[in-house]
């Protein structure tokens, strides 16, 4: 299997952002730009874009959903310095939510929204090479606080017994810090800081029980690329648990987090010049909930 993709949701910015966040690290590009016509929000643009060889996808799609700190992004660095460049290109038209200083856990880090609303956490982490640059962080908060092991477990399960067998190599799952007593309004024995890879995709999960007014939305979905119908149909049985969220391979665990399970094929029926095959294919899957492999092959292929 491919790997999982992190999807942002834009208004209208999708392209425009994709280009500053290319500019960010070397081995970053701009894979391709396709047009989807007569959707429920028009003519949307969907960017494919590779952040230090890691895939991202973003589409414009107008203004339903909005991004929030529920997630955001490590960018792990390997010098001071590139920590500072990367927050001086990320900051304009921004909101500071941690300032850029010295931390028990970095002597570099800063926690920002970039001017489309999008959080990164910028983070000295030594001068050892980072397997993975950029990092999907998961803050549990509200109804989920304190569910954030229980939701990184399950995940693994879930993957890790997916047909066929391929991704229990790439699952792991390991809590490296946990709240204490005096911590408080921290629940102790919550999770401070945990990591976990599915797919050989790597996340954080934190817990938090102070205020906050946001929550897990579509915004920010993890495309989940799927061989088989198979495959399909049991991410979709295993992880989808509420049926209103369900449209277009997108649906809504029970966390509230938002996942899009989807042909591994889609890249190649959705690409290319022939912009009368991506029509058919895209009015084809804006009638779907979970996705029809066949059904999208017919109609890319009449």
């Amino acid at each position: 299997m491919q790997r999982i993709t992190p999807h942002l949701w834009f208004d209208k910015e999708a392209r425009e952002a994709a280009g500053l966040y290319v500019s960010l690290v070397p081995g970053s590009k701009i894979t391709s730009v396709t047009t989807l016509t007569n959707t429920p929000s028009g003519d949307c643009h969907v960017v494919s874009f590779e952040l230090a060889g890691q895939p991202f996808m973003a589409i414009s799609a107008g203004p339903l959903f909005k991004f929030n700190p529920s997630v955001s992004f490590h960018i792990k660095c390997g010098a001071t310095q590139e920590v500072d460049a990367i927050w001086e290109r990320l900051s304009p038209g921004g909101k500071v939510l941690m300032p850029l200083d010295a931390y028990p856990f970095s002597e570099r880090f800063g926690w920002l929204e970039d001017k489309y609303g999008l959080s990164w956490q910028v983070i000295y982490a030594g001068s050892a090479p980072a397997p993975q640059k950029f990092t999907p962080a998961l803050l549990f908060v509200g109804r989920v606080c304190g569910k954030a092991e229980e939701a990184i477990n399950f995940y693994a399960s879930v993957f890790q017994n997916a047909p066929g067998g391929a991704q229990a190599g790439a699952t792991k799952v390991e809590v490296l810090a946990r709240y204490g007593k005096g911590q408080e309004p921290e629940k102790e024995g919550t999770v401070q800081y945990a990591h976990f890879s599915l797919l050989g995709q790597e996340f954080v999960a934190m817990d938090s029980a102070r205020e906050h007014k946001f929550a897990f939305n579509e915004a920010i979905s993890f495309m989940v690329p799927c061989d088989t119908q198979e495959e399909i149909d049991y991410f979709w049985a295993k992880l989808s648990a509420d049926p209103k969220a369900e449209q277009c391979g997108w649906l809504k665990d029970k966390y509230g987090l938002s996942w899009q399970i989807v042909p591994a094929i889609m890249r190649e029926l959705m690409s290319g010049s022939d912009q009368a095959r991506i029509d058919r294919v895209t009015q084809t899957f804006l009638k779907m909930k979970k996705f029809d492999i066949a059904a999208l092959q017919r109609a890319a292929a009449s």
